[in-house]
């Protein structure tokens, strides 16, 4: 038994522990950053050098705000959100349906910081969106990204929500239009009208075409839609597109239609949507996923009869580079995690981060994420471009969306495990946010469309669109600038064209098999193409190490780098320790 002496006697051991930094996690000089987008190097020197200086004007105060929300109080409350759950309030004290979901307060405060940061109202709000069209999804995205390297789960209903609004701006009726669109770019949380997709069926799963929900016209546009949606993310959404059936007669998705249904009828009353159960998700547990079905739920058909299908896939593009733009947020997050503790972490003798073992590992790492942050980003230049009337950068995104879906999110996955790894016991530890990044990226290989899903839309680029070419005069226009790195590239390229040629006369289960592996190391070949294009004076510490990663990877000749130094692995990670 304790007395009252020995307990005086073992804090006093503690106090003399404490004061002279032994038996601690972390040494005393551990540093964290107070502002994400102040210590992201490799952001801001992308937004200088591509953002308009009157669009970096008119963002940076938006990009100070979420970088220090993200880095700070969004923290605890992505940490609640997650815990506290979605509850599914089927039904009232008197036994009356009501099919409501109650989310914990944190979730509300998290929406705010997501208006506040500007990622919907710089595209949408008419002024801004006429003066900033030209960068517009540039601009949201970097809000986007900041916000997401915290909160992963609510990033979802916030895709879905800029989709939402861009399918009405393109297709619905302009009386439409000036009622919703401003319920999406409001600068009040209160105000905003989040929006949803509901694609999936029982009977189909990725494979839409199978989709058996059935829509029975009342009047004009006016239907109703029966039937069920198996996996409906953002349950709650106030704007919801959900694509059916018109005449059961025609099958595949040239069937399909597609309609807009809304939380609440013209009168107030809620449109009717029996709410089966949440799905108890490993992941982006805070955003509420529902089995629904739909019992003469009002809708309206937006576009032509029969057009569903090229309709929503506007939405599910833009989704997929929100992914893209998630995948991006938790793998630098982890890194950044990761980077912060080995630091300031003792192990056998010295700082972990000067372990040659452990700076091996966060040289492959820092480079997989500076590759996959130039794949991104070059992405979302070619959607501004293509939005803007620039018909060879809409060919490139048709084969580059899919390309850089498939990379960002696996190499997330990768990012994530290997982190946690690299912190050991505490990265596994709910305390820190690395457990939580884990289970949130895990979905992203699977949303929008799963890793051969994406091989498939790849292949079906290669045949109905000039992407292959517009990506290779791209890369043949880089070559020259390539110095040390021009001959490997260089016969990476030719093996490629010779494998695409072959590929030409394969059936489809060989173009199936042999696409997936050459649409990989096109991915690599390109991403080296875009290290060569971006680097400069400002850029070199953290392309430079990259470039040699990927040309060693290429050419599979063992370790690709001697010892770096602890400061290159720094300059690599491009994170500002001091901000």
């Amino acid at each position: 038994m304790m007395t009252e002496n020995s307990t005086s006697q073992s804090q006093t051991i503690s106090q003399d522990t404490r004061k002279t930094g032994q038996n601690r996690v972390l040494s005393a000089n551990f540093k964290e950053s107070a502002n994400f987008f102040f210590s992201d190097r490799m952001l801001r020197a992308w937004l200088r050098k591509y953002i308009s200086p009157e669009g970096y004007a008119c963002m940076e105060e938006k990009w100070i705000l979420t970088g220090a929300a993200a880095a700070g109080p969004m923290n605890e409350l992505s940490s609640l959100a997650d815990k506290k759950t979605p509850e599914l309030i089927k039904r009232n004290t008197w036994g009356e349906e009501i099919n409501e979901i109650r989310f914990h307060p944190s979730y509300d405060r998290l929406l705010d910081h997501a208006v506040q940061s500007g990622m919907f109202r710089v595209k949408w709000e008419p002024t801004l969106r006429e003066n900033f069209r030209r960068e517009s999804h540039s601009l949201g995205f970097a809000s986007g990204l900041l916000f997401a390297m915290t909160e992963l789960s609510q990033f979802c209903p916030l895709c879905m929500t800029d989709g939402v609004a861009r399918l009405i701006d393109l297709f619905c009726e302009e009386e439409d239009r000036q009622r919703l669109l401003p319920h999406i770019y409001t600068d009040r949380a209160e105000e905003l009208f989040t929006g949803a997709m509901f694609l999936t069926e029982k009977a189909g799963g990725s494979d839409v075409g199978a989709n058996l929900v059935k829509a029975t016209q009342v009047e004009g546009a006016n239907y109703v839609l029966n039937g069920e949606k198996w996996f409906c993310s953002n349950a709650n959404a106030e704007l919801i597109f959900a694509l059916a059936r018109t005449d059961e007669n025609i099958r595949g998705t040239r069937g399909l239609s597609i309609f807009l249904v809304e939380k609440n009828l013209p009168d107030g009353r809620k449109n009717h949507m029996n709410f089966i159960r949440l799905k108890d998700k490993l992941g982006v547990r805070s955003m509420a996923s529902a089995e629904i079905i739909m019992e003469n739920t009002a809708a309206k058909r937006v576009g032509e009869e029969f057009q569903g299908f090229p309709i929503m896939a506007q939405m599910i593009n833009l989704s997929r580079l929100y992914n893209s733009v998630a995948a991006l947020a938790g793998g630098r997050r982890a890194l950044i995690e990761a980077w912060q503790f080995l630091n300031a972490r003792h192990s056998f003798g010295r700082i972990a981060v000067e372990h040659a073992l452990v700076r091996d590992k966060l040289l492959e790492l820092g480079a997989l994420h500076t590759a996959n942050f130039y794949l991104v980003w070059r992405a979302i230049r070619a959607l501004d471009a293509a939005d803007n009337g620039d018909e060879s950068e809409s060919q490139l995104l048709r084969l580059l969306t899919p390309m850089v879906k498939k990379w960002s999110a696996e190499t997330a996955c990768y990012l994530a495990r290997e982190c946690m790894e690299l912190m050991g016991g505490m990265g596994y530890i709910e305390d820190t946010p690395l457990p939580r990044i884990m289970r949130d990226v895990m979905v992203l290989p699977i949303w929008e469309g799963a890793g051969n899903i994406m091989s498939l839309d790849m292949l079906r680029a290669l045949g109905k669109s000039e992407g292959l070419k517009a990506m290779a005069t791209e890369i043949q226009g880089i070559l020259p600038q390539a110095g040390e790195y021009k001959e490997v590239m260089q016969a990476e390229w030719l093996a490629l064209q010779g494998k695409f040629r072959q590929m030409a006369g394969q059936s489809q289960d060989e173009l199936e098999l042999e696409g997936k592996y050459a649409f990989a190391r096109l991915t690599t070949l390109y991403q080296m193409a875009l290290l060569v294009a971006e680097r400069d004076p400002e850029t070199q510490g953290w392309v430079d190490p990259s470039l040699k990663f990927f040309a060693h990877r290429i050419k599979k000749d063992g370790n690709p780098l001697s010892l770096m130094s602890v400061e290159q692995i720094g300059a690599l990670i491009a994170w500002d320790i001091q901000s």
